[in-house]
């Protein structure tokens, strides 16, 4: 690093080195902290009338990172729980570069000591016996379609995964001779194991059958891997069919949430 001012240098390391070699940050996290940068330097280039390419650390100041806080929620029409994700990819940036180079520590602390916002947590719905049935029962399981919404529904009621970790999972962590289990990649790169229903086993050997362990257990009509969207599209979809449904469960669980009663 020729020019250690220079803050280009400093996140190429801070995504290659930190987030990478060192600290292993799944898939999502990295997203996360790519998304922030990307947001973040144009914005401040702007702001200051930097050139991009040659904005130095000081130049994304204390003053500037809290209007780029500002312009996520007023301008991006972002909630808090966003705007302080932004945050720690910043404070986790800003201690990087200070762990590597004491002349930047007040800039760091600087940084560091602007605060996260207190936001109120989400109320978690949930399901009722008789409306988890009438939700497993609206699919026509006469067609291969909604034969795999039926597996899909049933296996998230079953094991309570987010539509992220349905949405990802392969045949090779379904363990479907007894006892049934699935393997599901959570949070953090974090594998926890959920026992299956005998009636899920069933279901799910039925969908895989003559497919790789390599392969998504729940694909589209093009054959293609479902993504969240989907998942969220399906359960939204059949949610809308079911009679006498409550309105805060359905927006909690069609929203991507964990399913449960």
């Amino acid at each position: 690093m020729n020019d250690r001012n220079l803050l280009g240098p400093w996140i190429r390391r801070f995504m290659l080195e930190h987030m990478v070699a060192e600290r292993n940050f799944s898939p999502n996290t990295q997203a996360s902290y790519r998304d922030t940068l990307t947001l973040l330097l144009p914005f401040a280039a702007k702001l200051g009338g930097f050139a991009i390419d040659r904005m130095t650390v000081k130049d994304l100041s204390p003053t500037i990172v809290r209007q780029f806080l500002d312009h996520v929620e007023c301008d991006r029409h972002c909630g808090g729980a966003t705007r302080n994700l932004r945050l720690s990819a910043l404070h986790s940036l800003a201690r990087f570069i200070g762990m590597h180079s004491p002349v930047h520590l007040s800039w760091c602390s600087e940084v560091r000591s602007i605060p996260f916002k207190k936001t109120a947590r989400t109320l978690i719905g949930y399901l009722e016996k008789s409306e988890m049935d009438a939700l497993l029962a609206a699919p026509d399981r006469r067609t291969a379609i909604e034969a795999r919404d039926y597996a899909l529904l049933l296996f998230l009621y079953n094991s309570g995964a987010r539509a992220d970790e349905a949405a990802k999972l392969t045949i090779g962590r379904l363990q479907l001779t007894e006892p049934s289990t699935v393997r599901i990649l959570g949070k953090g790169n974090k594998m926890r194991v959920c026992p299956l229903w005998p009636t899920t086993s069933s279901i799910l050997t039925q969908l895989v059958a003559g497919r790789s362990a390599d392969d998504t257990v729940f694909r589209g009509r093009t054959n293609q891997p479902m993504t969240r969207f989907g998942i969220h599209r399906v359960v939204t979809q059949y949610a809308k069919l079911v009679t006498g449904w409550r309105q805060e469960a359905f927006v909690q669980i069609s929203a991507g949430g964990r399913t449960g009663v």
